[in-house]
């Protein structure tokens, strides 16, 4: 079953239980994708649909921060809940040891050298890593690997 097809059974699943919040969820994240969808014409892989989970997460994230920053604690719950909502759709995410690993054998590979180095590293990391590491962490995995 695709990771479409599963969101749209859990949208299902969720509408049957009356999980009010869950529903909003889901409904928030079909949306993003039929959107992507309808603007490239094209009909989106689980990588893509993966891809488009980890940018709602990063919206949340960087919410929370700002209501949290605007002691508005309610509505920080609220975007926390969601990324739980979320989360559930990801693969499994790659340690930290992981990521400085698969770091390492990049820079090992492309021959970097120093912290001119880092787009062209990054570049390569987020074709590999995408939707199994965090980009912040793996961002500063490469600044660790290329300043040491």
């Amino acid at each position: 079953m695709s990771l479409k097809d599963q969101i749209t059974e859990d949208m299902k699943t969720a509408m049957r239980a009356k999980d009010t919040e869950r529903l909003g969820t889901i409904r928030l994240l079909q949306a993003a994708i039929k959107q992507k969808e309808v603007d490239e014409r094209v009909t989106l892989d689980d990588t893509a649909v993966i891809a488009i989970v980890d940018k709602l997460i990063k919206q949340r994230k960087d919410s929370i921060a700002a209501f949290t920053q605007a002691a508005r604690q309610d509505l920080a719950d609220k975007e926390a809940s969601e990324i739980t909502v979320l989360q559930a759709y990801l693969p499994a995410r790659l340690s930290a040891d992981e990521v400085a690993a698969e770091v390492k054998a990049l820079v090992a590979e492309l021959g970097a050298t120093g912290a001119g180095d880092m787009g062209k590293v990054m570049g390569a990391a987020k074709s590999r890593l995408a939707g199994k590491a965090d980009m912040g962490a793996v961002s500063a995995a490469v600044k660790a690997a290329l300043a040491g």
